[in-house]
């Protein structure tokens, strides 16, 4: 399988209604403009607070774009979809 040409971290902590909330509108806007080419990996900080300085998150729910570079980052729950494409450098689908 090829690698996924969009690498996106979202970090959550907890399952937080903000937080499952981001998910859900990530997973919909990616199927929408990156289907078929993008992974996405959740990082609950409760979980794993250490993992929080790679990238240095300071609030959650944060969007990390790992590739491609640069590396890009959104905070809050992704409801703007205009804003999360501009933000992800994602070209929308019309």
């Amino acid at each position: 399988m090829p690698k996924a040409e969009w690498q996106l971290r979202l970090y959550v902590a907890g399952q937080t209604s903000k937080s499952l909330t981001a998910l859900v509108n990530l997973k919909k806007l990616c199927e929408t403009h990156l289907a078929g080419r993008y992974e996405i990996e959740v990082i609950d900080l409760l979980v794993n607070p250490k993992l929080a300085a790679g990238d240095q998150i300071l609030a959650v729910p944060t969007l990390v774009r790992k590739v491609p570079e640069p590396i890009r980052k959104i905070i809050g729950d992704l409801s703007n979809e205009d804003r999360v494409l501009v933000g992800l450098d994602v070209q929308a689908v019309r």
